[in-house]
């Protein structure tokens, strides 16, 4: 089963704790991060959520798809897994 969560949609404006804080209330929250650009620091408006246990992350999903935080609908989900970037260059200057 599964325990990390997909948060979308957020407000750039939401915090980290009051992510946590909300999915608390489906249960254990393992931790909630929220993704931000490298390079400015700003929110890109999405995040993830690990709960302790798969039934508490559907519990989750089933409470939080489509409830309003900050303004906003958010998209509750599964998370998929991260794929691995290949070695491959892409773009750039290649010293021709």
């Amino acid at each position: 089963m599964f325990t990390k969560l997909y948060v979308g949609n957020l407000s750039l404006e939401t915090k980290e704790e009051a992510l946590r804080t909300l999915f608390e209330q489906a249960g254990t929250v393992e931790s909630a991060r929220i993704i931000t650009d490298r390079y400015s620091g700003s929110s890109k408006g999405f995040g993830f959520v690990e709960m302790a246990t798969s039934e508490e992350a559907i519990k989750a999903v089933e409470l939080f798809n489509g409830h309003s935080l900050d303004g906003r609908s958010l998209t509750v989900s599964q998370a998929r897994e991260r794929r691995e970037r290949g070695g491959e260059r892409q773009g750039g200057y290649r010293g021709r």
